[in-house]
């Protein structure tokens, strides 16, 4: 009982929990209240640098890490 209450603990207070928090679930009652429009004018360039860097994220490892991967691999 007491490790499950430490583990709860330790997600409420992790940075990825207080970011879904405060910003994603935020934005998403930006959205739904004002429209896309209110949350670009209000998250301004921020949102546009999130979303870029997860693409850019995903796609070097789905199209460059893995094939490089794969190659040194087979090659062998």
């Amino acid at each position: 009982m007491k490790s499950s209450v430490f583990k709860l603990t330790t997600l409420k207070t992790s940075f990825v929990f207080r970011l879904y928090k405060k910003y994603i679930i935020d934005s998403i009652l930006i959205v739904k209240r004002d429209g896309f429009k209110a949350l670009i004018r209000e998250r301004g360039w921020k949102l546009f640098a999130v979303v870029f860097t997860y693409y850019l994220i995903r796609d070097l490892i789905l199209y460059v890490a893995i094939p490089l991967y794969i190659s040194m691999y087979v090659t062998r």
